[in-house]
């Protein structure tokens, strides 16, 4: 009778086990998808707009926990410490898999040892802004106040403060950056007259755009804005031979996470962004939905995090 009860518990064991691992009943609870940063900034937004439909979709809540600090590498940590089972994820973005290695700051985390890719979500195009009140109305004007006096800029993330200071480079000018822990802090930076420009993803900036308040300079890239199909390339408004650069977003879990799930969770957020509601939505926060398959966003990531180091030794520019 011993021998019976024992095995049919290691049956019942092992049938609940590979339930979990094969994604197919998954997810049974709430998934806590943890965002690196303060609420409001891109990250954020993307996150908060395909999380509700992955609640929709799922049946089961989609939890947002803001945990910014350390560079993202306080969120990072937290969910590279997770149990690899899919229900704590991470919106990673360029700054924490590619910037931080690349920069070779301190980080509690190893970004290619600690994670399982699921898929990009988001590919954000930063601009340079100032305030429509007293700031420049060209980047020209702009390099030419900061040939006069040194300007301050505001920026979050290390490829926004990277491209501050590539900017600068580029024009001969000095400037000092003012760092912030998210776009939230950066847009306030440039409201309240902290920073003379910034350097920040669209979303946070883009009610201040369209109210007034701020003015746009350029892009960071040459990708196709349609809430702002005006604005130029950084390096087309300026004259200046600046490369592109661009912030990303994706999702990944802690290394570990059995594959079926993996698989299973990118499936859902491709489904996800795949209905045009939620595409729409994020369209018009300024952020372009894309997506990828667990192996070309690890490759990506990769490649990038190679890029970028040999871009940031090259330059000499130093960040704090």
């Amino acid at each position: 009778m011993r021998t019976l009860l024992a095995l049919a518990l290691l049956a019942t064991v092992s049938a609940a086990s590979a339930q979990s691992s094969d994604g197919q009943n998954f997810p049974s609870r709430p998934v806590k998808i943890v965002v690196p940063f303060p609420a409001g900034g891109p990250t954020d937004v993307n996150m908060r707009i395909v999380g509700q439909k992955l609640s929709e979709l799922w049946g089961q809540g989609v939890v947002i926990e803001n945990r910014p600090g350390a560079n993202t590498g306080i969120g990072a940590q937290m969910v590279a410490k997770a149990p690899a089972d899919g229900y704590t994820l991470l919106a990673a973005m360029d700054t924490t898999l590619v910037m931080n290695p690349a920069t070779g700051a301190a980080m509690n985390y190893d970004p290619f040892k600690d994670f399982a890719a699921i898929t990009l979500t988001a590919k954000n195009t930063s601009l340079l802004t100032v305030r429509a009140s007293d700031g420049p109305k060209t980047i020209g004007e702009l390099i030419a106040r900061g040939k006069a006096k040194k300007l301050n800029y505001g920026a979050g993330i290390t490829i926004t403060r990277l491209a501050g200071a590539t900017f600068a480079k580029a024009a001969g000018i000095e400037v000092q950056l003012i760092p912030y822990k998210g776009s939230s802090e950066v847009v306030q930076g440039l409201l309240t007259g902290s920073v003379d420009f910034i350097v920040d993803g669209i979303a946070p900036s883009l009610p201040l755009i369209q109210s007034g308040q701020f003015r746009p300079l350029a892009k960071l890239n040459s990708r196709a804005l349609p809430t702002l199909p005006e604005i130029k390339p950084l390096s087309e408004a300026s004259g200046l031979p600046i490369d592109e650069m661009s912030s990303w977003i994706g999702l990944v879990a802690p290394a570990g996470t059995p594959p079926a799930v993996v698989e299973k969770i990118h499936a859902d957020v491709v489904r996800a962004m795949a209905d045009t509601a939620v595409a729409d939505r994020l369209e018009k926060a300024g952020i372009l939905a894309v997506t990828t398959t667990p192996a070309e966003f690890e490759k990506y990531f990769r490649d990038e995090a190679e890029r970028w180091a040999k871009v940031y030794k090259e330059s000499g520019i130093k960040l704090d």
